[in-house]
């Protein structure tokens, strides 16, 4: 993906992060979208997610989660594996980079299912499947993206695509999803 970095020293700030704290498996900045000829943030992604395209990994935490996956949310999966090894994921948010390719711009009709087959091998389940496809349709403005990533979903599990966790793991990453809603509705 193209990208361009703000700061001259962004390698050099998350080799400092990783020097600063034994237990940060992974690390990075954040995106920037050129949006009417102003630089703003990619809002596809928390604040707290490393995106795929700059992230940097600590060896040990990348050996950990088995390298990357060959899959559609290789790079949530990372994020999730490295929690569930025990790694912290650390967003520097004074890290800005310059996206040059926004996420879905080149994105076509058959990819438009590719998001719920994503959450159906992370064993996310119905449920969490169904919330974060709201969320996701709510933010986009478009309620074929719930319609999508559902059918997605409920394509990959009637076909029997192979998961890319274990049910162990998957255990871990609902617990860490639920957490996650429970937190942001003030539970």
């Amino acid at each position: 993906m193209p990208i361009s970095f703000y700061r001259d020293n962004y390698i050099e700030r998350l080799i400092a992060m990783f020097k600063a704290d034994d237990t940060i498996g992974i690390a990075g900045g954040l995106a920037f979208i050129k949006k009417n000829g102003t630089w703003v943030y990619e809002t596809v992604a928390s604040k707290n997610h490393v995106r795929g395209p700059f992230k940097a990994y600590r060896k040990a935490c990348f050996e950990a989660i088995g390298g990357l996956k060959h899959s559609i949310g290789w790079d949530t999966i990372d994020v999730l594996l490295a929690q569930y090894h025990g790694w912290k994921i650390k967003t520097d948010s004074t890290l800005h980079v310059k996206h040059l390719k926004p996420t879905g711009h080149a994105y076509n009709k058959k990819s438009r299912y590719l998001q719920g087959e994503a959450f159906y091998k992370m064993r996310y389940g119905l449920a969490i499947t169904l919330i974060s496809a709201l969320k996701k349709g709510f933010k986009n403005r478009n309620i074929n993206t719930v319609f999508n990533d559902l059918k997605g979903y409920l394509h990959a599990k009637q076909s029997h695509i192979d998961f890319i966790v274990t049910e162990e793991e998957g255990q871990f990453i609902r617990k860490l999803r639920w957490d996650t809603i429970l937190k942001k509705l003030g539970f």
